[in-house]
């Protein structure tokens, strides 16, 4: 295996080679892992365009498997994310893919939890560290991680965003932007809703145990 310096991988906002191949790689991987938030068995990473091409030598490898493990970019471990992924018993793999994408620095990440539950997501590094969310399982979105963001998995019924959004109101959070992306009429949707504020406990407890809402998370601002 070849040997990294930390400055291959890490400067100030993780810059290697190039912070589109390494600090927003790092990224997506890192906003996956706080979506899951459970035990991963395995992880398989397939890449496109110039992440197909450059993945070893930039680095976009150690990077996204260490966003995965929960590494943020400016972490340490990330040189070694290979060794620490192999010492918890989480497997790995890398395809580059000749498929075209809309982006040149794309990604597909398929993951299987512990308790054997997949996640399938898309994601691009957008240059200056930066990345976005293009699809979760299969439904299309649009996440970029700017700001405190909650993501809520429910099912697509009247009055659900007027339930989820008076939980919000009443603990005077301001909604900076909320998306809404639902597979059909009437089934399962997801709902990103960005936030100035800090998002208390309270709050996602409270979210959790509304009739038709399957799953909530919670992800802090990852960059400004």
């Amino acid at each position: 295996m070849k040997s990294y310096t930390l400055f291959d991988i890490i400067g100030p906002i993780m810059i290697g080679p190039s912070s589109s191949h390494t600090a927003g790689a790092c990224r997506i991987g890192y906003t996956l892992h706080h979506i899951i938030k459970a035990p991963l068995k395995s992880v398989d990473f397939t890449l496109y365009g110039s992440f197909a091409k450059t993945y070893v030598g930039h680095g976009t490898d150690l990077a996204l498997l260490g966003g995965i493990l929960g590494f943020k970019p400016d972490d340490k471990r990330i040189v070694n994310a290979k060794e620490i992924a192999r010492d918890s018993g989480l497997s790995f793999s890398f395809k580059p893919s000749s498929d075209e994408t809309r982006h040149p620095n794309t990604v597909k990440i398929n993951v299987i939890t512990e308790d054997g539950k997949p996640w399938e997501a898309i994601g691009e590094s957008i240059g200056g560290g930066k990345m976005q969310l293009i699809q979760i399982n299969g439904i299309d979105i649009q996440f970029t991680g700017a700001y405190n963001t909650l993501i809520t998995h429910h099912q697509d019924t009247p009055g659900m965003l007027a339930q989820i959004t008076a939980v919000i109101s009443k603990h005077a959070i301001n909604i900076a932007n909320m998306k809404l992306y639902r597979e059909s009429r009437g089934l399962k949707a997801i709902g990103i809703i960005e936030m100035d504020e800090d998002i208390p406990k309270s709050a996602i407890e409270q979210l959790s145990v509304i009739d038709g809402v399957s799953y909530v998370t919670l992800i802090e601002r990852i960059y400004e």
